[in-house]
């Protein structure tokens, strides 16, 4: 007569939560975190901490399970409201899996569109992408190979307006927590800047503010330029002069044709997007007045 062990039952993955602060620098902050968390069942995985000296002010992120199953992140918010009013808190608390919905707007360049849905479609960025929007119809058939829709929203000096009320309007209907300009190549208004502050990011060559419009590469080719690089930041209401994210460069030389220094920019543009990206939705990024800080 045989018999057979019992069947183990899986058990169910641990939530894992991160917390970011940022707050005026003063003794116990750390203390106070970490004694919170050990008291609500919270196991840190990962700290990390900045004080920046000049303005005085601390920052922290702090990535944790929590031990307990019936621990809510509502409990966890609900509970820190104490610690993070005493030592004036700017904070939040995300859950570490929740993939970020991001919605790309792209014009008629699409090397960083086709390498975002490709990160995302292989797991390498933590993101939903539940629409394109473009101004041109191009690259319609590259979101329908990842079965994404793909809305046409064209802009003109009198539709405008109207373009941005519907670009607002699918942020809302679609509850997107991360605009990414993927090369969109259209100035946003004020107004739109300030309704996405803090979450959307842009990517633009780091020629800037020389070789302004259009081809810039080329323009750097005419003038025999050495490094051609990218930026990655925050979209404010002034242009491409937002809180950077990352930068990147890399080599060009006198053997390089336009094109040549066309296909480099497009590389490294898109390798530093998909850094923000990733960096930007894995919550390590805070706001710093007009700068950064990246936790990596």
């Amino acid at each position: 007569m045989s018999s057979s062990a019992p069947v183990e039952s899986v058990p169910a993955t641990t939530p894992e939560y991160v917390l970011t602060i940022s707050c005026p620098d003063r003794p116990g902050i750390v203390y106070a975190v970490s004694s919170y968390l050990v008291q609500n069942f919270g196991n840190i995985l990962d700290a990390q901490e900045f004080i920046d000296r000049i303005e005085q002010r601390f920052f922290m992120r702090v990535h944790f399970e929590v031990l307990k199953p019936s621990m809510t992140i509502d409990d966890l918010t609900a509970g820190f409201e104490s610690v993070a009013t005493s030592y004036a808190m700017d904070w939040n608390i995300f859950d570490a899996k929740a993939p970020y919905r991001t919605l790309i707007l792209v014009s008629r360049h699409g090397h960083c569109l086709n390498d975002l849905l490709f990160r995302q479609s292989t797991g390498a960025l933590n993101i939903e992408i539940p629409a394109v929007v473009s101004n041109h119809r191009d690259f319609e058939r590259l979101a329908a190979t990842y079965d994404i829709p793909y809305h046409y929203v064209p802009v003109t000096p009198e539709t405008k307006a109207d373009a941005e009320k519907q670009l607002l309007a699918l942020v809302d209907e679609l509850e997107i927590d991360l605009v990414v300009l993927a090369r969109y190549m259209q100035v946003l208004s004020e107004e739109v800047c300030e309704s996405l502050a803090g979450r959307a990011i842009n990517i633009h060559h780091s020629f800037l503010p020389g070789f302004k419009g259009a081809k810039p590469y080329h323009q750097a080719h005419a003038r025999g330029v050495k490094l051609v690089g990218a930026t990655a930041h925050y979209v404010t209401s002034d242009l491409d002069e937002g809180p950077i994210i990352e930068q990147a460069v890399t080599r060009v030389s006198h053997r390089m044709t336009p094109a040549d220094f066309v296909r480099a920019g497009q590389d490294v543009e898109s390798s530093v997007l998909s850094r923000a990206v990733r960096w930007h939705t894995e919550t390590r990024v805070l706001l710093n007045g007009s700068r950064t800080v990246v936790f990596q």
